[in-house]
């Protein structure tokens, strides 16, 4: 007798689903590109350098850079660059006092002025992108700035999911007052407008940091996990495979998180990818408004801040650079999430 195949399970349905949505797979190759490339740069591989100065200030992208002129021996550089003095500008006045306690640094100065001069000489009129207004190369800059807003996204991302499985279980399973009391407090963060309450967060906390950032946007980001997980508890708790474990003892943390959360995990996984794609532009929307990343620390956030004022003079490529990695990213991560949403659905046969 011929035995039958094992039935295929949610999982690997899904990834069938899943691969057979082209989109969805495009997506999911930009997506998982950008998160190589951000792991590259966390890994100090890849824009572990984008600080230096390897441009003129404001230098234009490549293909917007204007032809330079028959016989110059280098670009001009912009007015705000700073001037290099000349090698016999700190050259030792005659009779000068060897007993200086001046003497050793200004011997240091003038050994590194040659160095200086070269490094100022080789800055470049021009990169493949540009470069901001002191000299940082954009592109590197973008890359460096796209993993603080992903590392936020993420991080805020799976804080607040896993806030809102927790509370939406124990409202779910346990019902009654717990029920209620979760209800009121998710009645209160509902009624305030989203960007408010992120923003009183904000102030409240006051520090500006990355891990600041990840709690404003997780610790207001938990009711659409909440809701659903909620609901998702209240629908699984009564089911026979619940009773069952109720029958040999188990206790209600053990029937909530190993037998009722590996059948909801799916619901928690798809909301997970979509408030990354939230949270990445809310990193965006506080780094700009001035509630973000501190001074020193770049996001995508911050360049758009900076570019606000380099538009007046007619700077457009930092701005360009930002949105238009950020809008890649977040339409990929979209996309993703949705085809995730539809290979996830137990109704879709």
């Amino acid at each position: 007798m011929q035995n039958s195949p094992a039935s295929s399970g949610l999982w690997t349905l899904a990834w069938r689903r899943l691969c057979a949505d082209r989109i969805a797979m495009a997506a999911l190759a930009v997506v998982a590109a950008f998160l190589a490339l951000l792991a590259l740069s966390a890994g100090g591989l890849v824009a572990a350098d984008w600080e230096r100065e390897v441009g003129i200030n404001y230098a234009p992208p490549s293909f917007a850079a204007p032809a330079p002129p028959a016989g110059a021996a280098r670009a001009p550089s912009s007015p705000d660059t700073p001037a290099v003095p000349a090698a016999g500008a700190l050259a030792p006045a005659a009779g000068q006092n060897e007993f200086d306690p001046l003497a050793a640094d200004i011997a240091a100065l003038r050994a590194g002025l040659g160095d200086s001069e070269q490094q100022a000489l080789e800055r470049r009129s021009s990169l493949p992108f540009g470069a901001d207004k002191w000299g940082h190369d954009i592109l590197l800059k973008t890359i460096k700035g796209g993993e603080t807003s992903v590392i936020v996204g993420l991080a805020a991302a799976l804080l607040a999911v896993g806030l809102g499985t927790l509370f939406g279980a124990l409202s779910g399973y346990y019902g009654g007052l717990v029920d209620d009391a979760f209800n009121w407090f998710y009645s209160v963060f509902t009624a305030i407008p989203s960007i408010l309450m992120i923003l009183a967060v904000a102030a409240v906390l006051q520090q500006k940091g990355v891990l600041t950032i990840v709690l404003i946007l997780g610790l207001t980001g938990w009711t659409g996990p909440y809701r659903l997980m909620r609901a998702e508890y209240l629908k699984h708790k009564a089911r026979e495979y619940v009773l069952a474990a109720d029958a040999i003892g188990a206790s209600a943390w053990r029937k909530m998180f190993v037998h009722i959360f590996p059948n909801v995990s799916h619901v928690a996984l798809v909301q997970l990818s979509i408030l990354v794609v939230g949270f990445i532009k809310a990193e965006v929307i506080l780094s700009f408004l001035g509630f973000g990343v501190p001074v020193g620390v770049v996001s995508w956030g911050s360049m758009l801040n900076e570019a606000q004022n380099e538009l007046i003079l007619g700077k457009w490529w930092q701005m360009t650079a930002a949105a238009s990695a950020m809008a890649l990213l977040v339409t990929a991560f979209s996309l993703f999430a949705d085809g995730l949403r539809d290979a996830l659905d137990p109704k879709i046969k």
